[in-house]
């Protein structure tokens, strides 16, 4: 709305330059005039992405990553002889326990079973941290492994020492947990995980 002395001034044009400019915008116009408000496009807001359908990932896959909120991580570990061929399974659903977001599973070769409990868990919490979880609660039916990470039992065997301080590292990382120690009964994903890696070498 200035004048077009001050709008040469302001785009450091001349005036010869800045009616040559004018010219072509008109000629512009000329050429394809402007649609009818009617049939002008309305700009529109994306629509939203649709709800993620409940996935039941295969062992090992990872779930898609994204802000996951609070999660339940159910662990196990089996191992056939005690020391024996051994296997680490993790199981991580949402908050309500009904929708699984990964299974995994891992074969550990020869180890104990305490071993193999603490593996499990430690697949289940990087994986929960892959997905971005703010808050999860721990389940398994490992009351041993329960209580030391609670504090109320001391580790004493050397090959736990280090299995617990990452457990407990990780565990520090998320905003908020929990641990529950259940009955095998409940746990029985996380079981068929980690008996699932010792069958198939995962």
């Amino acid at each position: 709305q200035e004048s077009l002395e001050m709008t040469c001034e302001v785009l450091g044009i001349d005036r010869e330059a800045a009616v040559r400019l004018l010219n072509g915008a008109v000629l512009a116009l000329r050429k394809e005039p402007p649609a009818p408000a009617s049939a002008r496009p309305v700009a529109r807001s994306p629509a939203p992405a649709p709800l993620a359908k409940t996935q039941q990932a295969p062992p090992g896959l990872p779930a898609r990553a994204g802000s996951a909120g609070r999660l339940l991580v159910f662990s196990d570990g089996a191992a056939r002889g005690n020391p024996g061929p051994s296997g680490a399974g993790a199981v991580i659903t949402d908050a309500t326990g009904k929708t699984v977001l990964a299974r995994l599973g891992r074969f550990l070769g020869r180890q104990t079973n305490n071993v193999a409990e603490y593996q499990g868990l430690l697949l289940g919490l990087r994986h929960a941290i892959e997905l971005k979880a703010r808050d999860i609660e721990v389940r398994a039916d490992s009351q041993l492994m329960i209580r030391q990470l609670a504090g109320r039992y001391a580790v004493k065997h050397p090959g736990l020492k280090p299995l617990h301080a990452e457990a407990l590292r990780l565990l520090r990382s998320f905003e908020k947990f929990s641990l529950k120690h259940i009955p095998r009964e409940e746990n029985g994903l996380a079981d068929e995980m980690s008996n699932r890696a010792i069958d198939e070498e995962m």
